[in-house]
């Protein structure tokens, strides 16, 4: 029994669900002022987080091919033969099942319909075509991955909120600098496998540029919750100064010390993503708080 969840755990991807259901969480607490109802909370971040599962084993499935070539991909489950693809594709499809059943009884059909849709744009539209199809995958694909927040503002209020949809455009834009710090690391894994990624297309200093370029515009993107209001100088300083450590990684790309230099960037990216959010959900607590206390005072 102990073997079987070792062979089929790592087909749910756990660290990059983790991310993912982190930022979920977050577009929760965020959609109301006080603490969302358990019911929400509970069945919500369970729903979202197997629907995520089940788009990861999917993209082990469609993926089995390319991760036997890549040094980083061939010891998964289904490459070094540990699973078949009919039992990844009966546990994939369970989890996606489950997911959805649990989100239309008991969150709601609209936080259903777009996890579902996200779990298609990720397992399907993007493993399966834009992938292997352009080397502006990830920045088109980039969009499933940014549902989160919008899955859980949705899953607490029943509706889309524009706030929401700043969670949705921060992540998106983070996508592509996040992504393609490590492809440029693991450029010849790509070009081994003929997945055109950016560097393997058009080049590692052309790719160094673009990180910059998508850093400077998410530093401009992640001051929108302090311009519209949605959160405060709280947030707003610890966002600033994350995005000037992140310009800085960018900036020191296009002439690294070294070769590692690229997955510094992008273990950095994944602090920057998880710190940012941090940031939002302390502001979004603290501010009430601190003006409750300049009314008693």
């Amino acid at each position: 029994m102990q073997t079987t969840f070792r062979q089929y755990w790592p087909l749910t991807k756990p660290r990059v669900v983790a991310l993912i259901v982190f930022t979920a969480f977050v577009g929760m607490l965020l959609a109301v002022p006080g603490i969302p109802p358990w019911r929400a909370l509970l069945f919500g971040n369970l729903g979202i987080w197997l629907a995520a599962a089940s788009a990861a084993a999917i993209n082990h499935l469609i993926d089995q091919r390319i991760d036997a070539l890549m040094a980083r991909t061939q010891h998964r489950p289904l490459p070094a033969g540990h699973l078949s693809g009919t039992q990844v594709l009966v546990f994939a499809v369970g989890l996606g099942a489950a997911s959805m059943l649990i989100l239309v009884l008991w969150v709601n059909m609209l936080t259903a319909l777009l996890t579902f849709a996200s779990l298609i744009g990720y397992a399907v539209i993007y493993t399966a075509y834009l992938k292997r199809a352009t080397p502006q995958n990830i920045v088109i694909g980039g969009a499933a991955g940014a549902a989160p927040p919008v899955l859980g503002w949705a899953a607490v209020t029943g509706e889309v909120d524009p706030h929401a949809l700043l969670l949705f455009l921060i992540i998106f834009i983070w996508t592509p600098p996040h992504f393609w710090a490590l492809a440029i690391f693991r450029r010849d894994d790509y070009a081994r496998a003929e997945i055109p990624m950016l560097p393997v297309t058009h080049g590692i200093p052309y790719t160094r540029w673009h990180v910059l370029f998508y850093t400077v515009l998410l530093f401009l993107a992640t001051l929108l919750p302090w311009i519209t209001g949605m959160s405060g100088v709280f947030y707003l300083g610890g966002a600033v100064i994350l995005n000037l450590v992140f310009l800085y990684y960018a900036v020191r790309l296009l002439n690294p010390p070294n070769d590692y230099f690229a997955m510094e960037v992008f273990k950095y990216s994944i602090v920057y993503l998880m710190a940012l959010f941090a940031f939002l959900l302390v502001d979004h607590y603290l501010l009430p708080a601190a003006k409750v206390a300049v009314t008693f005072s």
